[in-house]
């Protein structure tokens, strides 16, 4: 009577790719034709994987057939935004990861790593500190370039008729106007500089009114072997 033998599912790119398996990785890329960026049902990618399980190795061979170290989920998260350690984090973005980019939740990877992984996130905020600082510090927040034009151009044109009404007033006075002028020009950049401060200042208070701050939810469970996908 012959005896069962156990038939052993071969790996999916994905879970190859997060074990390491740079043989089965190959052969797949290589020998079946798949992309280096395919995503899952989940869309979860090769990258995404091996990103996930510090395989650098396996990232190395990815990039070099074509892996995007910025292909994005459905959830807008790239690689970056699943390592686990500060060595795939640094290798990642040595070779082109976006640091200062936001998901479609707006997170960016340093706030998604800063509960689980704080390390992570202390180097990907180290890489940007002014960015950083200005991100979450309400009283930095940048009004719109809209209202930024508006008040340019405010300023400008009161400039300009003061200057006028300076000019017309020296010439039917027969004075030299150059005090006037000058005096003039300080009120102007005051002006300017009062402005900047209060539209900073407003657009602090407005996000403070709109924003509760970004919420994470859980993380999405990577694949496992029992994982359906292309083989």
């Amino acid at each position: 009577m012959p005896v069962p033998t156990r038939v052993q599912c071969e790996k999916n790119i994905w879970v190859a790719a997060g074990d390491g398996d740079l043989e089965r990785v190959r052969e797949l890329i290589e020998g079946q034709a798949l992309s280096a960026n395919i995503p899952d049902d989940n869309t979860y990618t090769p990258m995404h994987a091996a990103a996930s399980y510090g395989q650098l190795h396996v990232l190395d061979y990815l990039i070099s057939k074509g892996g995007d170290v910025n292909i994005t989920d459905d959830d807008g998260d790239t690689p970056l935004y699943v390592v686990e350690n500060v060595e795939t984090a640094r290798w990642l973005v040595e070779h082109g990861a976006a640091v200062q980019r936001q998901n479609s939740e707006g997170i960016s990877p340093a706030q998604c790593l800063e509960e689980d992984f704080p390390e992570v996130a202390t180097y990907l905020n180290g890489l940007n500190p002014t960015a950083d600082t200005a991100s979450t510090s309400p009283s930095l927040t940048q009004p719109s370039q809209h209202a930024q034009n508006l008040a340019s151009e405010h300023l400008t044109s009161s400039l300009i008729q003061s200057v006028q009404g300076v000019m017309q007033r020296a010439e039917a006075e027969g004075r030299d106007p150059d005090e006037e002028l000058r005096q003039v020009v300080e009120r102007t950049v005051l002006e300017g500089m009062v402005t900047g401060y209060g539209m900073s200042t407003l657009g602090g208070q407005r996000r403070e009114d709109t924003e509760d701050g970004p919420t994470e939810g859980p993380k999405r469970t990577r694949m496992g072997d029992g994982d359906n996908g292309q083989s």
